[in-house]
């Protein structure tokens, strides 16, 4: 059988848990090779070598995403150890949630720079290799809030609202170059992130989906593995929704 993504390389920041590690195992099935980027590089490195245990090809990196630096030097060592780079996924994420009046400048500082300026730096980091292969998909992790708004995540709402932004942007300024680039906004998914939100936040969140439960790692996974293959070859600039209907 057919692998979509035989011989393609795929970095994926944030990969080495939750959704990110979802993301990689997907990519993985479908004949990627991985590169695993977390901020430590053990836990980045325990991932990978959970993946050649499967007899994935998965290499390990260290990366500050919010550092240039970091970024320009990650897609260089991945150029070098797989000789290409074909998908980019931009799944670092963090939060800091409380309501704008008690949010503090580091508050925000600290969720913008990850998540927004994150992506920004690494999507900056593959387009030269991908221009020159002439190929290239980027996959930008977003959230519904990001297109809704919430309560307490004024900073996270703002940097995943710019993720999109910077996903329509790119695809605009990439096409002619036949680079892709979308964006996957999750809703309430469960995850280590969402297991600490308090019992009355969840049945919140359940109450107003649609389809009556939350979503699963695999189910975004899913989504990114079809805007990572040639299926979607004809699709750029686009934000799917991945939330049981709760954004309609």
């Amino acid at each position: 059988m057919c692998k979509k993504l035989e011989g393609k390389v795929a970095l994926v920041t944030g990969g080495a848990r939750g959704i990110g590690k979802a993301i990689c195992e997907r990519l993985a099935a479908e004949g990627a090779a991985i590169a695993v980027v977390d901020i430590m590089l053990d836990v980045a490195q325990a991932t990978a070598d959970e993946f050649s245990a499967k007899g994935i090809n998965a290499k390990a990196y260290a990366a500050n995403v919010a550092k240039m630096e970091d970024a320009e030097a990650t897609v260089a060592a991945v150029v070098k150890d797989f000789g290409r780079l074909d998908i980019l996924v931009n799944n670092a994420g963090i939060t800091r949630d409380t309501l704008m009046l008690r949010m503090t400048e580091q508050d925000w500082d600290a969720v913008i720079a990850v998540n927004l300026k994150g992506t920004f730096n690494f999507t900056k980091a593959v387009v030269r290799p991908m221009m020159k292969q002439r190929a290239g998909k980027i996959v930008n992790i977003a959230s519904v809030v990001g297109r809704m708004g919430n309560i307490g995540q004024a900073n996270y709402s703002a940097s995943k609202a710019g993720v999109i932004a910077l996903a329509k942007t790119t695809a605009k300024e990439f096409a002619s170059r036949n680079i892709q680039v979308n964006a996957v906004a999750p809703g309430y998914i469960i995850t280590d992130m969402t297991g600490k939100l308090s019992q009355e936040a969840t049945d919140m969140f359940l109450k107003i989906i649609p389809a009556g439960r939350g979503g699963t790692p695999a189910d975004v996974a899913n989504v990114v593995c079809f805007l990572s293959s040639p299926d979607s070859d004809y699709v750029t600039g686009q934000v799917i929704n991945v939330d049981g209907g709760m954004l309609m």
